[in-house]
């Protein structure tokens, strides 16, 4: 604009004089390269530059050698009916755990103690992917005990949802663990794109957060909320948590893995769950 200005202003000025009219076109030239400069690092802020890939973001996240595959699972139960919600889960879960017909695993089920009150969560392991679980799944219709606990348990729920998950190859594969422990399952919805960038930076995290051997797992999802993660930690009560987190902030390196991964997450969320009789994490 203030181009355009200039040159209506000048034009009578110019006329005839070639030194001048040059000098204004130049001045032209200057500002709207300046403008284009502006306008190129105003879009930068909002554009990001991603590079061409050609392997999906699960092979190069996961381990590859290991086609594990994990389902975990929310189940929102009427508040009157958790004790008896638990009860039948403690007669049935642990017998698939069990059975090797089965090519599954309970890997733990707890309550939500803080978040989502009358919460039930639980987390299966399928060793061999999506055969495994398709194998799981058609030898349960073939169970009446398994029938029957479904239609029991249907009784009692307000609502219920599930998450097809891969873990992350830097993080620890959750094993059954002695108690009393609690757990801390925190859930973080990603920006679209972003989940390379993620696991590039967690890589490097996770060497932060073993000491007290509070690191059980890290998942992503495949299947149902996309770009979500979980980060299953266990400590010992609040206070352990409390300690194991700052002592976190003392290590080199920690605060710079926070700072550039926080503009990476929409939305994020921590449950502290407390295991049930049934679970192999206590």
């Amino acid at each position: 604009i203030y181009c355009e200005i200039f040159r209506a202003e000048t034009a009578c000025f110019c006329r005839g004089r070639r030194k001048k009219t040059s000098f204004c076109h130049l001045l032209c030239f200057a500002t709207s390269s300046s403008r284009d400069r502006e306008d190129s690092w105003f879009k930068s802020l909002f554009v990001r530059k991603v590079d061409p890939r050609k392997d999906a973001h699960s092979n190069l996240l996961t381990k590859n050698e290991e086609s594990n595959l994990y389902k975990i699972q929310f189940h929102n139960v009427k508040p009157e009916s958790l004790e008896a919600y638990n009860k039948l889960c403690e007669d049935v879960l642990p017998s698939i755990h069990a059975d090797k017909y089965y090519p599954c695993e309970l890997v733990g089920t707890w309550n939500t103690w803080y978040g989502e009150q009358d919460q039930a969560v639980h987390l299966w392991r399928y060793r061999g992917g999506y055969p495994a679980l398709t194998e799981v799944m058609n030898k349960l219709r073939q169970n009446k005990e398994f029938t029957a606990y479904r239609k029991e348990r249907g009784k009692m729920l307000l609502s219920r949802r599930n998450q097809l998950l891969l873990e992350f190859s830097f993080w620890n594969e959750p094993v059954p663990r002695e108690g009393p422990n609690i757990y801390e399952l925190r859930s973080y919805q990603l920006r679209p794109g972003t989940m390379i960038e993620w696991g590039n930076y967690w890589a490097r995290a996770i060497g932060y957060r073993q000491h007290n051997r509070e690191a059980v797992g890290g998942f992503f999802s495949q299947i149902g909320n996309l770009y979500m993660v979980h980060h299953l930690w266990a400590y010992k009560d609040l206070q352990s948590r409390e300690n194991t987190r700052n002592a976190a902030w003392q290590q080199e390196g920690w605060h710079e893995v926070v700072y550039y991964t926080v503009p990476l997450i929409q939305h994020m969320d921590s449950r502290i769950m407390i295991p049930t009789k049934a679970s192999p994490m206590q």
